[in-house]
């Protein structure tokens, strides 16, 4: 068996170019971004695609998204809940927050996309009071896990999907010694989920172009 980085690389790579066919919108996307000197952090394609089919398969219609990059993952996603949806989509950088307004315009969905400018911290507060959402994918800073998925749940309702990138963080999940904020940020949102009442969550490991990570999925009840 080849589990070497360039096995399971290649094997995404067959993956995306058979089942998802090629996209200027998101190509631009990626493009610009890469050529701003964002980090290369954003979603795979095929896991740009289980967003918008999860998104699809549920219903949803408003989505709220922590963290937005260059809106790769948002123009997929904004796809999926049609032109009567919407998208709450929050960046800290305001210069990053550009990039990805402009990739939605190129995209043609930026009517149905909020861009806010701000710390999940500080952004998350305000939301209190507008219409609960749908479907909240959160893929910002991992030292802030378990706040994201509080407000996730205050601002859903019951059978709202929650999705939590960037679980497997190379094994290292199961350190309880690490001194990897990130990773020690990773498990304590894990271990809220597995805890709190208000989720009922699983979550499974990746491999491929991104190397050796994971996906929590998770319902409000």
């Amino acid at each position: 068996m080849d589990l070497t980085p360039e096995a399971t690389a290649a094997a995404d790579t067959y993956l995306t170019e058979l089942l998802i066919a090629p996209d200027a919108a998101l190509a631009h996307a990626l493009a610009t971004q890469h050529s701003a000197g964002l980090p290369d952090i954003e979603v795979t394609a095929l896991s740009g695609k289980l967003l918008n089919l999860l998104i699809r398969m549920s219903g949803a219609h408003r989505v709220l998204e922590i963290g937005t990059l260059g809106a790769y993952s948002t123009i997929w996603m904004a796809r999926a809940v049609g032109e009567g949806g919407h998208v709450t989509t929050i960046e800290a950088e305001p210069h990053i927050a550009a990039i990805a307004r402009q990739n939605l315009e190129y995209a043609g969905i930026a009517d149905r996309v909020d861009v806010k400018i701000g710390r999940g911290a500080d952004i998350l507060p305000t939301l209190i009071g507008t219409a609960a959402y749908d479907l909240v994918f959160i893929d910002a800073d991992k030292e802030s896990n378990t706040l994201y998925l509080d407000y996730a749940a205050r601002l859903g309702r019951s059978g709202t999907v929650v999705i939590v990138d960037n679980i497997g963080r190379e094994g290292e999940i199961v350190r309880s010694d690490s001194t990897d904020s990130k990773v020690n940020g990773t498990r304590a949102g894990l271990e809220m989920l597995g805890a709190d009442p208000r989720f009922d969550a699983t979550a499974y490991q990746t491999v491929g172009l991104k190397g050796w990570d994971g996906t929590a999925i998770a319902i409000v009840v």
